[in-house]
């Protein structure tokens, strides 16, 4: 008798949304508290947590019907066989316009494109009510219908210029890979990652924001200085206008070896209340740098996509797995989404794992800009970006340890606090 693929998946899917809406059940009750934590009273302005609270709430609420209606839909699509009916009418499709559907590369192609069809047409509803309702309602959107729409156009061209040669080249790597495939798999994407993360910044990324070099003055220096003085191989600074779709700020950094570049969002220049805030902020992420953060992160991505390429090599010939979600042939993309869909369990035991150290990550580098003398510049700059970003104050233990890649206000100032009684 062949093992249930399919009720295995849905059985755990379900399982999953019920713990997940539990743990937001949870966050919920946290976010309805009156009243700030006591370790931000007189640390947060009253006025700030009342908005605060309403934006959470708004999000909250609404997380809940984009939950249900996701599970809901992805539950139908597996229970009533809509991917293969997919399968099948994406190759009459191409019988139509005269091309073969014998051909898996230009099959799966057709495949793809009715997937994105539906997935944008399901997602829309979402995004235009998250974007022009909740962030309206609160003040951080900026961005015109006429720029959300251009936005979702712009990623679609882009899919079609890159899709296709990556579809091919993994269709073609699963049928000729033989015995080596995981090897061959993972090289592949690895390269790819390594092209994406060069090409991104300079072609794709100025699609969608303008980039400008920050100007000269007191707080190019201040930062020209820090990198310098760290040895971190800084070769441009950039301000990138984040202002024209979202008040919400942020700064990060990029480039490989030499060649490292810096971006800080136009809205965390004008949040900060002076440049050693801002300073602060870059402190804090040279920190990651510093300390290796990004590398060990990238290391433990490839680790795990080559462990992930090796499982899916062990199940592609499983005539079983195909016929369980109604395939009678096995295309590679099919067998590859339906690998994924497998494996979710231990996905989630990864992503949980993964969040843990990014937490553990966050206060390492808070600890190394306190140890650059920043201490009360980023005390400053966290309080600061909560309130602006109007962060959830008061934060679900269980809710923060599943979900936050980052550690919530109250447990980093308490870290920075804990790091002065150690130093005293």
């Amino acid at each position: 008798m062949a093992f249930p693929y399919l009720e295995a998946v849905l059985g755990f899917m379900i399982c999953v949304y019920i713990f997940e809406t539990y743990l937001d059940i949870r966050q919920h009750a946290a976010l309805k508290l009156p009243t700030l934590p006591k370790q931000l009273e007189g640390v947060v302005s009253q006025e700030k947590f009342v908005k605060s609270r309403a934006y959470s709430l708004d999000k909250s609420y609404f997380h809940f019907v984009r939950e249900a209606a996701t599970i809901a839909l992805d539950i139908t699509i597996l229970a009533f066989g809509l991917l293969p009916w997919l399968w099948k009418r994406s190759g009459d499709i191409l019988l139509r316009v005269g091309l073969s559907a014998e051909n898996e590369i230009t099959h799966t192609l057709s495949f793809l494109a009715g997937m994105m069809i539906w997935s944008k047409i399901t997602d829309l509803p979402f995004s235009l009510y998250s974007t022009f309702v909740i962030e309206a309602r609160h003040g951080f959107n900026k961005q015109t219908v006429w720029l959300f729409f251009r936005d979702i156009f712009k990623g679609i061209l882009l899919s079609l210029v890159f899709g296709p040669p990556i579809v091919a080249a993994i269709i073609y790597i699963v049928q000729k890979g033989g015995p080596y495939l995981a090897i061959y798999l993972w090289s592949f994407m690895f390269l790819l990652s390594l092209l994406m993360m060069t090409i991104y910044p300079i072609l794709i990324a100025p699609l969608f924001n303008k980039f400008t070099p920050l100007p000269e003055g007191t707080l190019r220096e201040k930062i020209e200085k820090l990198a310098s003085s760290l040895s971190f191989p800084l070769k441009k600074l950039f301000v990138v206008d984040g202002s024209t779709r979202s008040s919400h700020s942020n700064a990060y950094m990029y480039g490989f070896f030499k060649n490292k570049r810096i971006v800080l969002y136009d809205t965390l220049i004008q949040q900060c209340a002076n440049e050693d805030e801002i300073v602060a902020v870059i402190a804090h992420e040279l920190g990651h740098w510093k300390l290796n953060h990004t590398m060990y992160s990238f290391i433990a991505v490839q680790v795990l996509s080559f462990l992930q390429f090796g499982g899916y090599t062990l199940v592609r010939n499983s005539k079983d797995l195909f016929r369980s979600f109604g395939f009678d042939t096995q295309p590679v993309l099919i067998g590859l989404m339906i690998f994924q869909h497998t494996v979710i369990p231990l996905q989630h035991i990864v992503s949980f794992g993964l969040n843990l150290i990014s937490r553990a990550f966050e206060f390492q580098a808070d600890a190394f800009g306190k140890k650059l003398g920043f201490a009360a510049s980023l005390r400053a700059a966290l309080v600061k970006l909560q309130e602006e970003n109007l962060s959830a104050m008061n934060t679900d233990p269980w809710y923060s340890a599943y979900h936050y890649s980052h550690p919530p206000l109250v447990e980093r100032l308490a870290a920075l606090d804990e790091l002065d009684k150690k130093t005293d």
